[in-house]
């Protein structure tokens, strides 16, 4: 029996599978609001097999957008525009989750096909805000949060999360890697704080664990944290703190860490490669005691199922093999002799001869 296609339960809630699609940026949306192009997006995933459906990195603020194109969750508004779409993977027995996200001093930016850089207010853009007074490469410098405005954030975080539960999600995602605000609070690298958010361990890590904190009280659906294991950058965040704020994370209630690196500094030397980042996903599942989730370059059906049959994660978390192939998941149980379900409209292609 194949262990990729066998169910998994997250704090009551049953997934079909282990094939979970991650949060991609579609710089789509208007002022906030996902449109059609969302729907089509994230309902042929659904339609596809995958067990999860993850949004977008989905902002907590307005400031909170990667771009002004990115998706949000800071008004009802928002949380109205997202139900059509939730009732949608529901509809193909597929679970929805929603990625909370703040980018901090890597907001106000251009679409990637509108070259790089920062967007100036006249454009749409704003003035962004992070832990220190400094940028990211060439992006614009960031104003420094005051130590008011961080203690709010949790609240922000926590209201979001009630917004996206009161809109049917099954999962939330809190958005602590790849540079953004939580992680550039981690790393030594953008956090040069004196206050109590910075310093040693215990004050980089105090925001994080603060919206674990805010967000666990305010819902009881499964939670997952987005990790960057690590910078990739002599001086940065680590691997070893990593699994330590995974232990920290797992007794606030966190139940899966999503397992990625890097994002915080413009070009680390990462030695890129099918799987590159599974070790590190393998490592908090031993040592937090936490399940994880694996991400990068997995493409190949006996890639994945090995991943999570030899206990290097519990699920996998595919993008780019999803975008090339949004109905990976069926023509993966083909190939591994599992036995899933197929939408109705699809019987017809079951038959692969």
């Amino acid at each position: 029996m194949s262990r990729l296609f066998s169910p998994i339960t997250v704090r009551g809630l049953t997934l079909p599978n282990r094939v979970w699609v991650s949060p991609m940026c579609q710089y789509s949306a208007t002022e906030g609001l996902p449109g059609d192009w969302h729907l089509v997006h994230l309902g042929q995933f659904a339609a596809g097999g995958a067990g999860l459906v993850m949004t977008e990195a989905t902002a907590v603020t307005p400031e909170g957008r990667i771009s002004p194109q990115d998706t949000g969750i800071w008004s009802d508004q928002h949380a109205d525009a997202w139900r059509r779409i939730v009732e949608f993977v529901h509809g193909q027995d597929a679970a929805i989750g929603m990625q909370l996200a703040h980018a901090g001093r890597k907001g106000s930016t251009k679409r990637p096909w509108d070259g790089p850089g920062s967007v100036p207010a006249e454009d749409g853009g704003w003035p962004t805000v992070g832990p220190s007074p400094t940028a990211f490469g060439e992006y614009a410098t960031p104003r420094e949060l005051t130590i008011d405005e961080v203690a709010a954030l949790p609240e922000a975080f926590a209201e979001a999360a009630r917004r996206a539960e009161g809109a049917g999600f099954d999962v939330l995602e809190l958005h602590f890697a790849h540079g953004y605000l939580v992680h550039q609070f981690l790393s030594p690298l953008s956090n040069s704080r004196t206050d109590r958010y910075g310093g040693d361990f215990e004050g980089r890590t105090r925001l994080a664990l603060e919206i674990a904190d805010a967000v666990r009280a305010t819902t009881g659906l499964p939670l997952f944290a987005r990790l960057s294991a690590t910078d990739w950058t002599e001086g940065g965040w680590t691997v070893d703190e990593s699994v330590r704020l995974a232990k920290l994370l797992a007794e606030r209630g966190i139940d899966l860490i999503d397992t990625s690196s890097g994002g915080n500094t413009p070009h680390p030397d990462i030695p890129v490669g099918p799987g590159y980042q599974v070790p590190f996903a393998g490592r908090i599942r031993s040592e937090a005691g936490l399940p994880t989730g694996a991400v990068g370059m997995i493409t190949d059906p006996h890639q994945a199922e090995e991943i999570v049959g030899n206990d290097q994660a519990d699920v996998v978390f595919l993008a780019r093999a999803l975008l090339r192939d949004p109905h990976w998941p069926l023509r993966a149980a083909n190939v591994l002799g599992a036995d899933v379900r197929w939408p109705d409209q699809y019987a017809r292609a079951k038959s692969w001869h």
